[in-house]
């Protein structure tokens, strides 16, 4: 969401460039895994858009699989994901 230079707080040594990137996700993911997450968002945005690591902070957001719904139920009730969580 972007907002007007006025109402964002850059943190001393950072650009115009600076982005914030949220991720929520369901719990089950290793360590490695989301580092691994990380480190590819940082390598991929910094290549394609030009904006280096410092000018990034990414923050992983882990819930239980109850707190998620779709399709009508929470995810630990669901039966039939075509993905694995737990990598």
């Amino acid at each position: 969401m972007p907002l007007d230079r006025s109402n964002f707080y850059y943190p001393d040594g950072r650009t115009d460039a600076y982005t914030v990137i949220e991720i929520n996700m369901m719990q089950g993911r290793t360590p490695a895994t989301k580092k691994a997450l990380i480190m590819a968002l940082v390598q991929n945005i910094e290549s394609v858009l030009g904006i280096s690591p410092t000018d990034l902070e990414i923050t992983i957001k882990e819930q239980p699989k109850h707190c998620w719904g779709f399709r009508g139920m929470t995810c630990d009730d669901v039966k039939d994901l075509t993905y694995q969580v737990n990598v």
